[in-house]
């Protein structure tokens, strides 16, 4: 017999996006952190019931924090369990990430964004963004540089 692949489920890996990041931020490294999550929190997430729209990343005494992740609580939870949906999660960054990370942040005038959570074998990790903030106009540049980019796929589809 030949051994064959394993076989993936099908079905996305990402839970959500933050595609606010995009907009208001110039991203230009990308880290992946684990989560410490709670049981209920977990549940949730594999729901999709996930919002990092307003979240942030934040150092806090030499642990990252991700701060302001809305997680629904599921209607079936557990009646003993008491949900908090935007409570303070610590992020899982080893030491050596998290000097480089706080010298970045503090000195250089970098922000830490959540960009994106999804699924690694199994466990829910977080991609961190490290990014400098748009200007007004940065933001109009982007938008027309997206619009004639569909532009010109449009017009290269007519013919």
């Amino acid at each position: 017999m030949t051994k064959g692949k394993k076989k993936k489920i099908d079905g996305s890996s990402t839970i959500a996006l933050n595609k606010k990041a995009g907009h208001d931020y110039f991203i230009e490294q990308r880290l992946e952190s684990g989560l410490v999550l709670e049981g209920w929190e977990v549940k949730s997430l594999r729901a999709g019931r996930l919002q990092l729209k307003e979240s942030y990343v934040k150092i806090l005494h030499g642990e990252g924090f991700l701060i302001g992740a809305h997680i629904s609580a599921l209607a079936a939870a557990s009646t003993h369990v008491h949900p908090d949906p935007t409570r303070t999660r610590k992020l899982l960054l080893k030491r050596a990430e998290l000097n480089r990370l706080i010298g970045l942040t503090e000195r250089a005038g970098y922000t830490l964004v959540p960009t994106a959570m999804y699924w690694k074998h199994g466990r829910a990790k977080l991609e961190i963004g490290l990014a400098k903030g748009k200007k007004q106009h940065d933001k109009r540049a982007t938008e027309r540089d997206r619009d004639w980019q569909r532009d010109k796929e449009r017009l290269f589809k007519t013919g």
